[in-house]
C-alpha cells in the first residue's frame, strides 16, 4: 500500500514538472487566427471580426496601436508572457499560465487594420492540455478586451 502511494506522489510529481518544463515551440503554438481550426476540443476560444457569438469589436485606433496597447494591458499579468512576435508585427501570441498547476494556454491574437484610424482583432486561444478548460480562455479574453474598451 505504501508503495503504491509512492509510486502514484511520484508520478504527480513528474507530470507537475513536465507541465512547468515543457517547452512551448512558437511553430506549433503561434498560429494566425484567421486560419485555425478549432477542432472537438472544448478548450478554445475563437473571436472573428464580424463572425460567431463574440464578434471582434472595433477600435477607435489603429492596429500598430491596439498591438500595443493589448500587449501592454496583458503583460501586467506575471502569469502572462510573450512566446512570439511583436505588437509590430501585429500578430502576436501568449501565454498564460494558471495560478495552482502552472498549466500553459496559448493566445493568438492577430490586430487588423481596417483603415481610418479603425482597428479589430482575431482570436485563438486555447489550452495545451486537457479537452475543456470551463470556458477559462473565453472569459480571459474577454475580460482583457473588456478592460482594453474602458480604456
Amino acid at each position: 500500500m505504501k508503495s503504491a502511494f509512492f509510486v502514484f506522489a511520484i508520478t504527480l510529481i513528474g507530470f507537475g514538472f513536465f507541465i512547468r518544463l515543457a517547452p512551448s515551440d512558437p511553430g506549433f503554438w503561434h498560429v494566425d487566427p484567421l486560419t485555425a481550426k478549432k477542432g472537438r476540443k472544448k478548450n478554445v476560444f475563437i473571436q472573428l471580426p464580424g463572425e460567431g457569438k463574440y464578434p471582434s469589436p472595433e477600435f477607435d485606433f489603429g492596429a500598430e496601436l491596439l498591438a500595443h496597447k493589448f500587449s501592454e494591458l496583458v503583460l501586467k499579468n506575471p502569469d502572462v508572457s510573450v512566446l512570439a512576435g511583436t505588437p509590430n508585427d501585429l500578430f502576436m501570441t501568449f501565454i498564460a499560465r494558471t495560478k495552482l498547476m502552472r498549466y500553459p494556454d496559448y493566445i493568438s491574437i492577430r490586430f487588423i487594420d481596417l483603415g481610418g484610424d479603425r482597428s479589430t482583432l482575431a482570436v485563438f486561444s486555447r489550452s495545451r492540455f486537457g479537452h475543456s478548460d470551463r470556458g477559462v480562455n473565453r472569459r480571459r479574453f474577454l475580460a482583457w478586451q473588456d478592460q482594453l474598451i474602458v480604456e
